[in-house]
Order: structure tokens, then sequence, then C-alpha cells
């Protein structure tokens, strides 16, 4: 529990990162964040810790407190850029950890990537060229195209367009107070089966 998801808004009601609960609890506490609750009321920690709990909560020496979903920074007005970095694990979160040739999802430790047109025939090492794909695949392909080894890219490699709230790591579960937040543009990303804690 103390490792789960809470969402991170800055003064403006915008999602600007999603952080643990046990860092929530700290910014919570040291007055530098707000708890929401469903109404839309913010909530300092003394208020947020006196109100019941019986699910999704945490219990401490003296009180059982609910887990905040949402906090809104007190004077964080800021977005981070929103140029996502062009890295390994970029590629495996845009990718979901699945081989865009077979389709399977493995963990990062059996995947490793590919270049859709290999450098050998001039292909670049961008966004748009290259993807995730598992040993066997990659070995199947080797230095030609999908077209020449007669395989089939499950998707084109796009750059993604994330918000900062996934820049790093996919999230698998959202959670339901976290929707008010969230840009339509990214509703397709979340359309997941959410966590009712």
């Amino acid at each position: 529990m103390i490792n789960s998801a809470v969402l991170v808004l800055n003064r403006y009601y915008q999602p600007v990162h999603v952080t643990s609960v046990k860092r929530a609890f700290s910014l919570l506490y040291q007055g530098v964040a707000k708890a929401i609750d469903a109404q839309y009321r913010l909530y300092e920690f003394d208020d947020w810790a006196a109100l019941s709990a019986t699910n999704d909560c945490i219990t401490t020496i003296n009180r059982t407190i609910r887990v905040p979903r949402v906090l809104v920074l007190s004077a964080y007005d800021h977005l981070p850029r929103g140029r996502v970095r062009f890295s390994r694990l970029n590629i495996y979160a845009r990718d979901a950890d699945t081989c865009q040739y077979c389709g399977k999802n493995l963990p990062r430790s059996e995947l490793n990537l590919d270049h859709v047109m290999p450098r050998t025939q001039g292909g670049k090492t961008t966004w748009e060229n290259v993807v995730c794909s598992c040993v066997p695949c990659n070995l199947k392909k080797g230095g030609r195209t999908p077209e020449q080894a007669d395989m089939r890219l499950l998707k084109k490699p796009v750059r993604p367009r994330w918000t900062p709230l996934f820049r790093g790591a996919t999230r698998k579960v959202t959670y339901q107070e976290w929707l008010p937040f969230l840009h339509l543009a990214d509703a397709s990303y979340w359309n997941v089966e959410l966590l009712d804690e």
C-alpha cells in the first residue's frame, strides 16, 4: 500500500507527476500539498487524518489514515517539459514491454531493441525506427527489413506524446479518483480496468 500510486497536481489542478503513498504523506504532512476528495474539497494533513478510514488506509501507532489518491501542490504552478526522452526505458514503456513482431509480453530482461529499417540499410536510431523485440524475433529478422524477413510489425513506431505522468514507465492500474484530472487526449491510454480499493 505504501508504494502504491498517488496523482500529484499543480496548483491549477493539472497533473504533473505520479508519486508513492509514502512520498504523498510526506508532502501532505509538510504542508507542501493538500489532499483532495471526490467532492473536490481540499484537506491539510490534520483534517485529512481526522476523516474516517475503512479501506485503502495506512495504520500508524495511534490512528488509521485514509490514503489520498490525489494531491494538489500548494505553490507549484509549472508543468514539466512535454518532450519525452529517447531512451531504452521509454521505448519499452511505449511498446508496453511487448515484442512488436510476435506480440509476446515479456520481462524487460528478455527484450531488446530492433531497428525496423536496419542501420546497415541506412536506418536511423529514432522513435520512428526503433521498436521493442524479443531475442528470437530479433535474430530471425537479422539485418533485414520486416518485409524482407516476411515479418509484420504490430503497430507503426511513433514518437510518444505522453503527459509527464507516463514518463519512465507505464502504469497498468489507475484509480477512479484520478479520472477527473486526466486530459481527454489520454483517455484511450487510461481506458483500462480500474482498481477500486
